[in-house]
């Protein structure tokens, strides 16, 4: 070793070193820190973190997720092929009815080749009847596809062709729904099984109530009156036996349609939902339900109470004039006079002002507002002027730009 240099100090040990090292439990003497600077910067080996070990449940061999409903056979190539690609009209429907409870959204861009495609295929009561059937099961059955299934409905029923003498789509739809209402007594005391399917039919009819259209003999549209008065019955069938889901199904029923038949009684001068108001307080005061199902009958009558939570403005539109509103003279342009005094429209003397105006405008026809020529040429006052400055005013701006250059 060179004299002079200097010698690195090695390194302490850690108290805990790796097996066959020799160093396990052991420490070197702590050196005296070097006076002078070190021979070379000193390179420290970078710790490297182990990151724990995590155990994973997930296996690649796991069988593929699918969402509730997922049909995997269904594949949309098959609508744009129409019936072709089916045996029989209930294959094609039933399809076509998970596609549109799958995918709601589809409803406006394919509903017209369906339309179409059974105007082609149901062409006999028979087929007609089934269709009806299809439709009626999955609107009763599915959840949530009640109003998919009422739109289904009201569009078929103005534009399938078919019309027997056993009745068209609407008519056969509206006797399918009358077999179901006539048990309304009996299942709504039935069991469990029983109600959840009469309450599915309750909540479809009301969605037809809303959504099933019927032109007049004046063009106008309207709803089915039958269905509001069948609407009345079942609430009366809910009400008169009330258990927990009778009367939940009632407090949907009414949130669903409540603004709409109140409207509908009013004009013929009844007081229904007067009635069904004071049943609902009479059940929360007699009826044992639960607590939760009181609470929802008690928000349903301060709903009602808040007309459905409709909001009417009840200020009418009146015509702006100087006397009703401050701002009428907000926008309107400012003039002035020959003396430079501003006036507008809402000064008393604005006619007076304004004539005058105009008056001295019209000394002045062929220049703008701004000032500007529009003649061009032609003025005896213009044309008078030269180019050419006065001696006295040119000697004054030739010693104006001496003046400036110093």
């Amino acid at each position: 070793m060179a004299p002079g240099s200097q010698q690195q100090e090695p390194l302490r040990p850690p108290k805990t070193a790796p097996p066959g090292t020799g160093l396990a439990g052991t420490a070197a003497p702590r050196s005296p820190r070097p006076q002078g600077p070190p021979a070379g910067p000193a390179v420290a080996k970078p710790q490297v973190a182990v990151a724990p070990v995590i155990m994973s449940k997930l296996s690649v061999n796991a069988p593929e997720f699918y969402p509730p409903g997922y049909n995997p056979n269904f594949t949309d190539s098959s609508f744009e092929d129409g019936c072709d690609a089916y045996s029989t009209l209930t294959d094609y429907v039933q399809d076509f009815l998970i596609h549109l409870t799958e995918q709601p959204g589809c409803f406006e861009t394919e509903i017209e080749q369906f339309a179409d495609t059974l105007n082609s295929w149901v062409t006999t009561d028979e087929a007609l009847q089934e269709l009806v059937e299809l439709i009626y099961q999955q609107a009763t059955s599915v959840p949530n596809f009640s109003y998919m299934g009422a739109r289904l409905c009201n569009y078929l029923s103005h534009h399938l062709t078919i019309n027997p003498q056993s009745g068209n789509f609407r008519q056969l739809l509206l006797q399918r729904c009358r077999t179901e209402y006539e048990n309304r007594d009996q299942a709504a005391k039935g069991d469990e099984a029983t109600r959840k399917q009469f309450h599915a039919f309750v909540l479809f009819l009301a969605e037809l109530y809303l959504n099933l259209e019927i032109k007049g003999t004046k063009g106008q549209v309207t709803r089915a009156e039958i269905l509001q008065v069948g609407l009345r019955e079942l609430l009366n069938a809910l009400f008169s036996n009330p258990v927990d889901n009778n009367l939940i199904c009632a407090v949907k029923l009414l949130k669903l349609t409540g603004s709409v038949l109140e409207d509908a009684w009013k004009e013929k001068g009844k007081t229904d939902m007067d009635e069904m108001i004071q049943r609902i307080e009479n059940v929360v005061l007699d009826a044992h339900c639960s607590r939760d199902v009181k609470q929802m009958l008690l928000k349903l009558v301060e709903l009602r109470s808040s007309n459905w939570g409709r909001v009417h403005v009840t200020s009418t539109y009146r015509e702006a004039t100087p006397e009703n509103d401050p701002n009428y003279f907000m926008n309107e342009p400012t003039f002035y006079t020959s003396e430079g005094v501003p006036f507008t429209a809402a000064d008393p003397d604005y006619q007076e002002k304004y004539q005058e105006l105009l008056e001295r405008e019209d000394l002045f026809p062929d220049y703008e507002e701004n000032g500007t020529d529009l003649s061009g040429a032609g003025d005896p006052y213009f044309d008078d002027m030269d180019d050419e400055m006065d001696p006295e005013i040119e000697e004054a701006y030739e010693k104006f730009c001496l003046e400036s250059e110093l």
